[in-house]
């Protein structure tokens, strides 16, 4: 698999991987090790990489990470598209959020965005702006942890599109574009409470 680093805020690391032939799963894992063993200065062997226990059915699990039998204090974020994949290492005080997708998206991923967002309604031509829109949009959905239980018309974007929100919580997300190569890649976070 190739994977790069991606150019993060401070307290957020993040690699890009991608692979058409490795399945979506093997690819976080690998990723996640790599990442993991470069901030504890281990070797990637030495780290294991699982999936939390589900709590409630329909509970979306994150990954874990351990090292010498010991669970790893860093929160494990990641999203793919296609074959691609990224994933963040994170504080676990600090809530972020990834959103993926290509940069020239198909027919069915225009329609989606353009069904669900309301840019669509007042500038239909404007692919970059609608894209810019929607991954923000959805990095802060994915930060929040409620996902698509919360509307997408329903998070709040700043004009500069630099924050984000939801109104029924007091969280206002930072909002950083990482794209890389083909792909579209934002961060929603809000740092640890110091």
């Amino acid at each position: 698999m190739q994977s790069v680093l991606l150019d993060t805020p401070d307290g957020i690391t993040a690699r890009l991987g991608w692979d058409p032939k490795l399945p979506e799963h093997d690819r976080k894992r690998q990723l996640a090790k790599e990442l993991v063993a470069a901030r504890l200065g281990v070797e990637p062997t030495d780290v294991r990489v699982e999936r939390e226990a589900p709590g409630t059915f329909g509970f979306h699990t994150q990954l874990i990470a351990e090292v010498a039998g010991q669970e790893v204090p860093l929160k494990i974020r990641n999203a793919s598209f296609r074959a691609a994949t990224v994933v963040a290492l994170v504080d676990p005080a600090a809530q972020l959020g990834i959103d993926l997708r290509d940069a020239h998206p198909d027919d069915n991923e225009l329609h989606v965005m353009q069904r669900h967002s309301h840019l669509f309604a007042t500038d239909e031509g404007d692919l970059p702006k609608l894209l810019a829109h929607w991954t923000r949009v959805q990095a802060v959905r994915d930060a929040d942890g409620r996902g698509a239980r919360v509307a997408a018309d329903h998070v709040r974007l700043d004009s500069p599109l630099a924050k984000g929100w939801i109104p029924d919580r007091k969280v206002q997300y930072r909002l950083v574009d990482v794209s890389r190569d083909s792909w579209i890649i934002t961060l929603a976070y809000a740092p640890a409470p110091a």
